[in-house]
C-alpha cells in the first residue's frame, strides 16, 4: 500500500506544479526584477475613440518621455477612471520632475480637460508622487451619474424632436445652435459676482434652468455634437493667458466640412443693453481668420486669442 501511495503523492504534486507553474514563475519574475503590475480597469460609454495633435491615446502606461506622460493623463481621465496607479521606469530620469510640472501646471491641466467628453471632465485631478516612482492620479468628475443620465435623456428626446432624417449636417448644426440661443440666457449674476441660484456653469444650467455661462453652452453643445457623430472638442482662453481679462472664456471646435471650425454660443447670445434676446451666426461654424475679423467689429473681442500650441489643429 505504501508502495502505491507515494507515487500517487509525487504524480498530485507533479499536477499541481504544472497547473501553477506559469502564474509562480511571473511572480518571482516580478518580485526578481521588481516590475509592477498596473490595474487596468475598463473605460466608460462615454470614453472618446479620438487621438489628437497635442495629445493622443495610449494603452502603454509605461511613460518614457513627456509626451507619454501628457497621453497617459489624458487616457485615464478620457477613460472615466477616479483613480490609476503607474509607475516612472528607471530610463526615464526625468519623469518624476515632469509629472511635478505637468501636475503644478493649471493650464496644461485646463486644456487638457477640454479633449474630453464633458462627462468625463474633471473639476480637479490631484497627482501623489513617491519617490520610488509610483505614481497615482485622483480624479473628481465635474457631472455626477444623477446629473449624466437626466442630462443624457433630455439631449436624446431633444435630437428625436428636433433632428430629422432629411436634414443635412448644417441644417443639423444650425436647428441646435438656435435652439440653445433661443431657450438659454447668459448667467450675468454668475459672471460678475461669481456666485448664482443656476447650475449655469455645466449642461445642466442651460438645459432645464435656462441659464449658461460659456461653459454651460459649450458642454451642453460638445455633448449634442458627440451625439451628431462630430468629432469635437472646447477651446479656452484662461485669465494667465489673457491679462486683460479675469474669467477667461471657452467655445466650441469641431470638424466639419473636411476642415476645423469654431462655435461660440456665447457670443452668438449676447448680453443686450435694451434686454432684448438676439440670436446671432456670427461665430458658427466659422474658421479662426473669419473668428478673428469678426472681433474686429464693432465692439471688440480679445476673448478668441487662444494658444493654438494646445489646440494644434487650428494651426
Amino acid at each position: 500500500m505504501k508502495k502505491l501511495l507515494i507515487p500517487t503523492i509525487c504524480i498530485f504534486f507533479v499536477l499541481l506544479s504544472l497547473i501553477f507553474l506559469d502564474p509562480l514563475t511571473d511572480s518571482i519574475a516580478k518580485i526578481i526584477s521588481n516590475e509592477p503590475t498596473l490595474v487596468i480597469e475598463n473605460s466608460n460609454e462615454y470614453t472618446k475613440d479620438t487621438d489628437y495633435l497635442y495629445v493622443q491615446r495610449t494603452k502603454d502606461y509605461i511613460p518614457y518621455s513627456y509626451q507619454d506622460l501628457l497621453n497617459i493623463y489624458y487616457s485615464v481621465i478620457n477613460n472615466g477612471w477616479n483613480q490609476f496607479t503607474f509607475y516612472c521606469p528607471k530610463e526615464y530620469t526625468n519623469c518624476l520632475n515632469d509629472i511635478s510640472n505637468i501636475s503644478e501646471d493649471e493650464l496644461i491641466l485646463t486644456h487638457l480637460n477640454n479633449y474630453i467628453h464633458p462627462f468625463n471632465s474633471f473639476t480637479n485631478i490631484r497627482t501623489s508622487i513617491n519617490e520610488n516612482g509610483e505614481i497615482t492620479l485622483y480624479i473628481y468628475y465635474l457631472y455626477n451619474e444623477d446629473e449624466i443620465k437626466i442630462i443624457d435623456e433630455k439631449t436624446d428626446e431633444l435630437l428625436n424632436n428636433l433632428i430629422t432624417s432629411d436634414m443635412d449636417d448644417y441644417t443639423k448644426l444650425k436647428t441646435i445652435h438656435d435652439y440653445i440661443i433661443n431657450n438659454v440666457k447668459y448667467d450675468v449674476e454668475r459672471n460678475e459676482e461669481n456666485s448664482s441660484d443656476y447650475s449655469s456653469y455645466t449642461a445642466y444650467g442651460p438645459l432645464f434652468e435656462g441659464y449658461a455661462t460659456c461653459n454651460g453652452y459649450t458642454d451642453l453643445m460638445a455633448i449634442f455634437l458627440t451625439k451628431l457623430g462630430f468629432n469635437n472638442y472646447k477651446v479656452a482662453t484662461t485669465p494667465d493667458e489673457i491679462s486683460y481679462s479675469s474669467t477667461g472664456h471657452i467655445w466650441n471646435a469641431l470638424y466639419y466640412d473636411n476642415s476645423w471650425v469654431h462655435i461660440d454660443l456665447t457670443w452668438d447670445d449676447p448680453v443686450s443693453s435694451d434686454q432684448k434676446d438676439y440670436l446671432f451666426h456670427t461665430y458658427f461654424l466659422v474658421t479662426t481668420e473669419a473668428m478673428e475679423e469678426a472681433d474686429k467689429g464693432e465692439t471688440v473681442i480679445e476673448e478668441h486669442n487662444f494658444n493654438k500650441l494646445f489646440y494644434l489643429e487650428f494651426n
